[in-house]
């Protein structure tokens, strides 16, 4: 007598989760720091502090044109995926890079329970603003 309806709401939570995936998702994003590089003009090194808390994520995007960066998880469990390759799971204390032009598809707390955080470090032209595009 209620298979219909449950059918129903699966269906429309199954057609839902991509408009969802769109969208940050109990993620917060802090520019923790900010910094000209000496002896290298036009150059600047940002820390960005990524918090996510239980499920949380952020859209599939790409980072400014410019952009080097080091990620490091200082809390919880990461889930990342860069340019369609596997999808890795990161540990605190564990580490990736993503080069100029990388496409991140999956980046995501690995815990619906746990929060966790990345500090992604950004070596980046100073005139970038804009450091995370989301894809169309």
């Amino acid at each position: 007598m209620f298979r219909p309806i449950a059918a129903a709401f699966s269906f429309a939570l199954i057609t839902a989760a991509p408009a969802l995936a769109d969208e940050p998702y109990n993620a917060k994003i802090t520019t923790v720091f900010d910094q000209k590089l000496p002896h290298v003009p036009g150059k600047s090194m940002r820390g960005v502090l990524v918090e996510y808390g239980p499920g949380g994520h952020n859209p599939s995007h790409t980072h400014a044109k410019s952009a080097f960066i080091y990620a490091t998880v200082i809390e919880g469990r990461i889930k990342s995926q860069v340019n369609g390759g596997e999808v890795k799971i990161y540990n605190t204390g564990e580490n990736w890079v993503e080069s100029p032009g990388d496409h991140h598809q999956v980046s995501a707390n690995a815990s619906d329970t746990k929060d966790a955080k990345i500090l992604a470090v950004f070596v980046v032209d100073t005139d970038e603003t804009e450091l995370t595009i989301p894809d169309d």
